[in-house]
């Protein structure tokens, strides 16, 4: 058989079928250069004479192939086809070559195609090139050169090419606008956002969806909470961003209640929630303990098929962990049928402030096994693990390991870690001398561990030393006087104590009062020490009279060095017992049924006598309980704690 010199279907639907079919024939004549189509390939075929022996069949980019393309890319259309098929930077550069060599480097379309794609590669620097110079710079390649600034960084460019095609008299659209507010939020730039928002109401832009949406993010990421709900509030018109961006905004931002309180709106409002809503909703209840009311949305998402991905599995693994739930958390973590290494590290940390350190060290050995790199903050995981058990020398093996095993350069956070590892283990020489060698300069995170570390173990004499340099670092931070007054106090030194509270109030430094939250009844309750304000006040104090004697016959004695005033004995007594600890724990044994567990969430570190108490109480009423303090979960049972008393 003959085959002409043009690409032809061919009755095989491969090769190996096609060198079937060329045995049979004992010669075939082939044109030079034929082509045949098998499975719709073109394939080029060398040979005029073709024998079984001699049979060759090369490659599937054919000559005429290669002829027509290239009179494909020499046309304005089929640049832009293959610039939008682009997918790796090579291919980008070879493009980006073609266009100038084809003299297309004056066509505005194609050059803000080749910004947007450098800008997707994260490849600014040539994306600053096209746009330098380009002989015309329309609206058009100012947007997507900053929009690529507000997506990769430096965001501060982003604001600078903004101001700069102000001065050139372009003025910013509603398609621009969005990424400067974005690159405002990244650098926490109010003042500038603030800037760009009267810009939009000089414009008349305010009543665009997209521009208010971008408004909401900024004023939301600058903790600018007021202006944010403003902008929400005025909205004739809301997306699920907008909805997403404002309970965002309250739930990083501390405002819990807010966040809740908006998302049950949202719901009645009959505006469908997405994952993103969910991860934010599960932030806010993880906050405050409320793990009534994220199991309640948690249940919601399954009920009505709301998508739960990687992001909002990984949250409620965060959710459940931090409400003291590490069974649900685990059981969810095991049920994933794809982990990154923001999912293993929540379960690592979950376990780790759980108490179960050992856990969390064999899931971090697994994570190493299934392939997945652990990033920096999965060691930041561990390492608060094995402090929390007194892992020294663990400790120390895994913050080698960063570096040797992983490249990680360690931070901060890491030398903040092993600084409280080795406070919390008495080692508070070798943790000094450790701060001294770090090859980054040590911030008040650091120092404050040892400071800590201190008080634990009575070292006052170092505890004063590293309280002056604390204080010339953080001199507005209320918590660096408390924990050097207490230390004086603990040491019986009551005019140090006072000058301290003296030198606080004489700065204007106000102090974060301790307080402990409840949740019953899908409600959270939130007491002070000393509290009164509750309504069911009298029926608490008069649960604490009723278990004095139950307490103290089983061996509990109040322990009234945790009361840090000059006082009478019978006093501090009394003092101890109006802890915000003991009166939310006193609550929810009035309000919930007997033998059911009771969580507890402290915004400080559980003091050592309502830590003792709580042990006795969960042996005396039989219950368990649940404390999360401002460092770890302590959870008390048959007069037990699960931190070993080590914390």
């Amino acid at each position: 058989m003959e085959l002409a010199q043009t690409i032809l279907p061919c009755a095989a639907s491969n090769l190996a079928e096609f060198r079937h079919i060329l045995k049979r024939e004992e010669h075939v004549n082939i044109h030079a250069h034929s082509y045949i189509r098998i499975n719709g390939d073109a394939y080029l075929i060398h040979r005029r004479w073709l024998t079984p022996a001699s049979t060759t069949i090369k490659c599937k980019i054919t000559h005429k192939q290669k002829q027509k393309r290239n009179a494909v890319i020499d046309t304005y259309e089929g640049v832009a086809s293959y610039l939008q098929a682009c997918t790796h930077i090579k291919q980008l550069h070879q493009l980006h070559a073609h266009i100038f060599r084809s003299g297309f480097h004056g066509n505005v379309f194609l050059l803000s195609k080749l910004i947007n794609l450098y800008a997707k590669f994260d490849r600014m620097h040539y994306a600053r090139l096209v746009f330098e110079n380009s002989p015309k710079r329309d609206r058009v390649l100012w947007n997507v050169l900053i929009r690529g600034y507000a997506m990769n960084g430096p965001y501060e460019e982003a604001l600078l090419l903004y101001s700069q095609m102000r001065q050139k008299g372009i003025q910013p659209d509603e398609l621009i606008l969005p990424f400067v507010l974005k690159a405002c939020a990244a650098l926490v730039a109010l003042q500038e956002g603030m800037k760009v928002h009267h810009f939009i109401i000089r414009a008349g832009l305010d009543c665009n969806l997209f521009v208010r949406n971008g408004l909401l993010a900024m004023y939301a990421k600058c903790a600018s909470i007021e202006n944010a709900r403003q902008v929400f509030d005025k909205m004739w018109e809301r997306d699920l961003v907008s909805w997403n961006s404002m309970i965002a905004g309250y739930s990083q931002n501390g405002h819990v209640y807010e966040a809740l309180t908006l998302f049950h709106q949202m719901l009645l409002e009959k505006v469908v929630p997405g994952p993103v809503t969910m991860v934010s909703v599960l932030r806010a209840c993880a906050q405050v303990g409320a793990l009534q009311r994220g199991k309640c949305v948690h249940s919601y998402m399954i009920r009505n098929e709301i998508e739960i991905n990687i992001f909002v599995e990984t949250s409620l693994i965060d959710f459940y962990s931090k409400c003291a739930s590490i069974e649900m958390a685990r059981l969810l973590f095991d049920k994933m049928s794809d982990r990154d290494a923001v999912a293993w590290t929540a379960m690592i940390e979950g376990l780790g402030m759980n108490g179960h350190a050992e856990n969390a060290l064999e899931l971090f050995s697994q994570m190493e096994h299934s392939g997945v790199k652990p990033t920096y903050i999965t060691f930041v995981g561990i390492l608060t693990a094995c402090s929390h058990a007194g892992m020294v020398d663990e400790g120390w093996q895994y913050f080698q390991s960063m570096s040797r095993d992983y490249c990680i350069i360690p931070c901060i956070e890491h030398y903040a870690c092993m600084v409280d590892l080795l406070g919390r283990a008495g080692k508070l020489e070798e943790a000094h001398e450790f701060i001294k060698r770090m090859p980054i300069e040590p911030n008040a995170v650091v120092w404050g561990s040892l400071l800590g570390a201190c008080r634990i173990h009575s070292n006052y004499g170092l505890a004063e030393h590293l309280a002056e340099r604390l204080l010339e670092i953080e001199p507005e931070n209320s918590g660096w006087y408390v924990l050097l007054s207490n230390i004086y106090a603990a040491a019986g030194k009551w005019c140090d104590a006072a000058n301290m509270r003296a030198m606080m109030k004489n700065r204007g430094v106000r102090k974060t009062p301790g307080c402990s939250l409840i949740e019953v009844n899908n409600k959270v309750h939130t007491f002070l020490v000393g509290d009164r304000s509750h309504p069911q006040s009298d029926q608490i104090y008069a649960m604490w009279d009723a278990l004095a004697g139950q307490m103290e016959a089983a061996g509990y004695v109040p322990d009234t060095n945790f009361v840090l005033h000059d006082l009478e004995d019978e006093v501090k007594k009394d003092i101890l017992w109006s802890h915000s600890e003991k009166l939310a724990i006193a609550f929810g044994l009035i309000n919930t049924c007997p033998r059911t567990p009771i969580w507890i969430t402290k915004n400080l570190r559980i003091c050592g006598d309502c830590h003792s108490a709580s042990k006795f109480i969960s042996k005396v009423v039989k219950r368990e309980i649940f404390a999360r303090d401002a460092n770890r979960f302590h959870h008390f049972k048959d007069g037990l704690c699960s931190c070993g008393d080590y914390w």
